[in-house]
């Protein structure tokens, strides 16, 4: 799904992991529907909107959001592992790779802003995403998938959707402040009797960064 409004595009599209009926040692299979590998859908899909977004000069679409995932840095992340097949006589590995496909997108979005000042970018990278209200918690900021250095030991893993959505629709608002950045995103569930922190402010929820964006030149892309 590409969502357009006002002069953003939200792209929200992702290839979806689901059960091929097959088991492996007890457990079930996951792999991609025909026509919605992570090649097709996280790559070439993405690539054709950011296309048609960054090549057709009279459109008043000048920002492009991304909902990514965090997880990009480790090429053996479980996620990657989805829909991948090892051919039994080359030992090839073909399929899956979801993040690497995901991060190849985001690098050729990343360069095209900077082939051209008037598109600006925003990739976000929640953490696994729930289904709880939005509104309700701390938001924590990051980059590079380090949730140590970013909300402490034991910090969460988890952001609602709701939460995530909030985000880019703040980036849509204020291209300015969340122009060409790139960041991972998660949210603190306050525990029994500690009071919750909701987040308001955006800009702020940036700051905490200190200028630091997602680095590029980590983990691996297609």
């Amino acid at each position: 799904l590409g969502w357009l409004t006002g002069s953003a595009l939200c792209i929200w599209t992702s290839g979806t992991p689901g059960p091929t009926g097959e088991m492996n040692d007890g457990r079930p299979v996951f792999g991609f529907p025909e026509g919605g590998e992570p090649e097709i859908v996280d790559w070439v899909g993405q690539k054709s909107q950011i296309d048609t977004v960054s090549e057709t000069t009279s459109s008043a679409v000048r920002h492009i959001v991304v909902c990514s995932s965090m997880g990009g840095t480790d090429p053996e992340n479980p996620l990657n592992k989805f829909g991948r097949k090892t051919d039994p006589e080359t030992g090839e590995e073909t399929g899956g790779n979801i993040l690497m496909w995901k991060r190849k997108s985001e690098k050729y979005l990343i360069e095209k802003s900077e082939s051209d000042s008037n598109l600006k970018y925003t990739i976000v990278h929640p953490g696994g995403l729930i289904n709880e209200p939005g509104n309700q918690r701390e938001l924590i900021v990051g980059v590079d998938d380090d949730r140590v250095a970013y909300g402490g030991e034991g910090s969460p893993r988890t952001v609602p959707r709701d939460d995530v959505a909030r985000v880019m629709m703040e980036a849509c608002r204020n291209p300015e402040a969340y122009g060409n950045r790139s960041f991972d995103l998660r949210a603190h569930e306050p525990t029994d009797g500690e009071e919750s922190v909701v987040a308001t402010d955006f800009f702020a929820l940036l700051d905490s960064l200190e200028g630091k964006n997602c680095d590029y030149s980590l983990g691996k892309s297609m």
